[in-house]
This record gives C-alpha cells, structure tokens and sequence, in this order.
C-alpha cells in the first residue's frame, strides 16, 4: 500500500463509523435532549486523554452555540475542581470503555452534589452506563489506526455526537448568528458576521 492508502483507508474506516453511528441513533436520544435543554446550570464534560480532549471541544461547541458549558478533567476533578460543579448542573462523562477509573472516581461526590449524569461509552453495561442517569452509547467496528488500539475512530464517533447535541440543542433554542457573533466577535467569523 502507498501513504496515500494508508491514509484513504483511514479515513474510510472512520466515515464507516459515522454511517453506522447515524443508524444508532434512537429514542435514548430524546431525553438527553430534554435534560440538556431544560439545565437550569451548566453542561459539565469530563474525561481523561483522548476522551478529555474531545471533552475540551465538546464544551467550546456547546459554549459558542449557547448552550452553557465548562470541561473539567476527571482527574483535577478529584483533586479540588469538582468544586466547580454545582446541583443545577448536567455532567457528560465520556468513556470509550465505561471503566476509565478516573471517570469513575468522580461518581461518589457527583452522585452527593445531585447533578444529573449522563454518560457517553461503546459499553451499555459498563459500570459507567448503569450508573449515570441517562447513557449514548454507539458501536463500531476498529479503531483506523494498523493496530486498532489508538482512539481515533472512537475519539471520532465522541466528537460527532458532541457536535450532534450542540447542533440540535443551537435549532431547539433558535439561536441566531446575532446570537453567535455576541460570543464569538473576534476572528474570522466575528468579522463575516459583523458585516452580515
């Protein structure tokens, strides 16, 4: 194979990924919406790795398309910065596997601070499925890297249904680009919509 096949190939694993995902998408769906709506407080992200970068964009999309939202890293979490989460809140925990211990460690204080949980994994019956309220949980068939141990084609599907959310709560609210050049003036996009 050439690197332009390697790189094809990639990226055909991934698309695939994102075709089944759209096939996944169901009725668990509804009242996650509803509960993002609804949030009285703000939609906290956490994860570690991969995942919590993902996180720290899933948390800028919903900001900048007025849902509020902050990302705090499960393990700071521990450490003092679950003190930014509040009642009022709602929690994504995102865990390819459901088991990441450092997601899990947070379970105990958010279950006594009272914010809703919902979980995003590949595992329905992880221990991080069965212990949020609500869980999006999505399939696939390999990661694209030769190994099939790097996330990327999970980090991928994660990365989508954030987008998917922020997009779909941005339509429910009728958030207009008036509304998203209030929050995002400067660059580019400040500029066009300054002018529009």
């Amino acid at each position: 194979m050439s690197n332009l096949d390697f790189i094809r190939k990639a990226i055909a694993i991934e698309a695939r990924a994102i075709e089944i995902l759209l096939e996944q998408v169901g009725q668990d769906y509804e009242p996650v919406i509803d509960v993002l709506k609804n949030c009285k407080g703000k939609v906290v992200i956490t994860g570690v790795g991969k995942s919590g970068h993902i996180g720290k964009k899933m948390a800028a999309s919903f900001a900048s398309t007025g849902t509020p939202a902050f990302f705090v890293h499960s393990t700071e979490g521990v450490h003092g910065d679950l003190g930014m989460i509040e009642e009022d809140d709602v929690v994504l925990l995102i865990s390819n596997s459901g088991e990441t211990s450092e997601v899990l460690s947070l379970l105990p204080s958010l279950e006594k601070i009272g914010a809703e949980k919902i979980a995003i994994t590949s595992n329905a019956s992880s221990t991080l499925a069965m212990a949020c309220e609500y869980a999006l949980t999505y399939q696939y068939e390999q990661e694209a890297d030769h190994i099939g141990v790097a996330p990327t084609t999970s980090s991928t599907i994660v990365l989508v249904i954030g987008d998917a959310l922020a997009v779909a709560l941005c339509e429910m609210r009728r958030f207009t680009k008036e509304d998203f050049h209030l929050y995002h003036p400067g660059g580019s996009l400040g500029k066009q919509l300054s002018q529009s």
